[in-house]
């Protein structure tokens, strides 16, 4: 049981995301460091596994520290991580190396993704669909566009999150230039059918340009850019426990992406600015980890989500699943709305007792709006503030899951007693 000085403390939700009374200091004081601890916060960022903080050591300060596009030797031995990392993500997409690019985050790869051909190829259109459920780093800068002429159109998807293929072909049309249709939701854990999606956008217009935000889907489900038919492809280092600092955008031959940052280039050719090697290098080690006994490790946490997953369901009452089940859901996502409870307050009071979630994404959990997944899942206003994501890995134990679904069904109870949302 959590100290008094938690729930009550937390309730305030400007204070509990900030800390603007107390300070971060104090609150982390009062907060303690609980006996036990289970991180399921993976969708946000999370904790990096000691053979890729190995990796990426040696390359600080004893080789590799140069600039990769220097011709010294240092620089050669940096160059040579960024080839062999460009080839590893190649092979796991069925793609060229040559086609890799990388930035220094998800979102840049996406704002390039989507800002920089749209620009590149404004001649064949001025039309961008994006599917409502997109991350937001696809639809801010889609809707950025709008100032420089764009039109831009967002997707419905139904209950489940999957995009409506005949609403789609409807909104496609000569005008369209760039389609984005995630291959996994970040929240909800949707597996979109982005073949059959690529095809329908192509016998609409086959010179629709397709990307697809592939960050969730890295490490879970088997990608092969030809198979998809994408022409871009998203990935991030930390979506697959390797470090924060590195993003992947697949550009296939003969598709214009202009670049939108300008400075000195290096190896890069869209992406200004010298490369962070030692996090390409803890990037490399990652995509080997993730793709060793990939189908095992897969079925392993999916077993151990699906056990949480019932467990809640059975044990606490006024609780909502977001997104499908089965196949359709990736294997390390669990999306659950509880009713009458404030999402932030949750987080707190589990944080409290050693369990890490989120109430969502951080994109919208740091302004405490509620998600834009749910709202256009058809969730209520209500039931998207009360929603908690969870994110296992192959770290997890069933252990982990039975200690964090008992102490969500006691903080789910304490929380209902003591919150104005009552019990309905």
């Amino acid at each position: 049981m959590p100290p008094p000085l938690g729930p009550q403390l937390f309730l305030s939700n400007a204070e509990a995301r900030i800390g603007m009374s107390l300070g971060v200091k104090k609150l982390l004081e009062a907060h303690g460091k609980p006996p036990r601890e289970v991180y399921l916060d993976n969708e946000n960022s999370g904790w990096v596994p000691p053979e890729v903080v190995e990796a990426m050591l040696p390359f600080f300060n004893e080789i590799g520290y140069g600039h990769p596009s220097i011709t010294n030797r240092p620089g050669w031995e940096a160059f040579e991580v960024l080839q062999e990392t460009s080839e590893l993500v190649a092979r796991t997409l069925g793609g060229d190396p040559e086609d890799v690019h990388f930035t220094h985050s998800g979102t840049e790869a996406n704002n390039l993704a989507i800002i920089g051909t749209a620009l590149a190829n404004r001649d064949r259109g001025r039309k961008i669909v994006v599917s409502a459920v997109e991350h937001l780093s696809v639809i801010f800068p889609a809707e950025s566009l709008e100032d420089a002429g764009f039109k831009v159109i967002r997707a419905p998807v139904d209950e489940e999150g999957f995009v409506d293929q005949d609403v789609l072909a409807e909104l496609v049309d000569r005008e369209t230039v760039l389609v984005s249709v995630q291959t996994v939701n970040q929240e909800i854990g949707t597996v979109q059918r982005v073949r059959e999606l690529s095809e329908v956008v192509r016998d609409r217009n086959a010179d629709v340009i397709f990307h697809t935000d592939a960050c969730d889907a890295y490490g879970r489900v088997r990608l092969d850019v030809d198979a998809m038919g994408v022409d871009l492809l998203t990935l991030s280092s930390h979506k697959i426990l390797g470090p924060k600092g590195i993003g992947v955008l697949y550009v296939s031959d003969g598709v214009k992406v202009k670049p939108v940052l300008h400075g000195a280039l290096s190896s890069e050719p869209l992406w200004p600015g010298v490369e962070n090697v030692p996090a390409i290098a803890g990037f490399k080690k990652a995509i080997e980890l993730a793709f060793d006994d990939f189908e095992g490790q897969n079925a392993r946490v999916r077993a151990l989500r699906d056990k949480l997953m019932d467990a809640v369901l059975s044990s606490v009452p006024g609780t909502l699943l977001n997104g499908p089940m089965g196949e359709e859901r990736v294997s390390d996502n669990l999306n659950l709305s509880f009713l009458h409870v404030e999402g932030e307050a949750l987080t707190v009071e589990l944080s409290m007792r050693g369990v890490y979630v989120s109430s969502g994404s951080a994109c919208t959990s740091r302004i405490l709006e509620p998600s834009h997944v749910l709202l256009a899942i058809g969730r209520r206003y209500e039931e998207a503030h009360g929603s908690i994501l969870f994110k296992l890995t192959r770290y997890h134990s069933e252990e982990d899951v039975e200690y964090v679904a008992s102490q969500i069904s006691s903080a789910v109870e304490r929380l209902r007693e003591i919150s104005p949302l009552g019990k309905g």
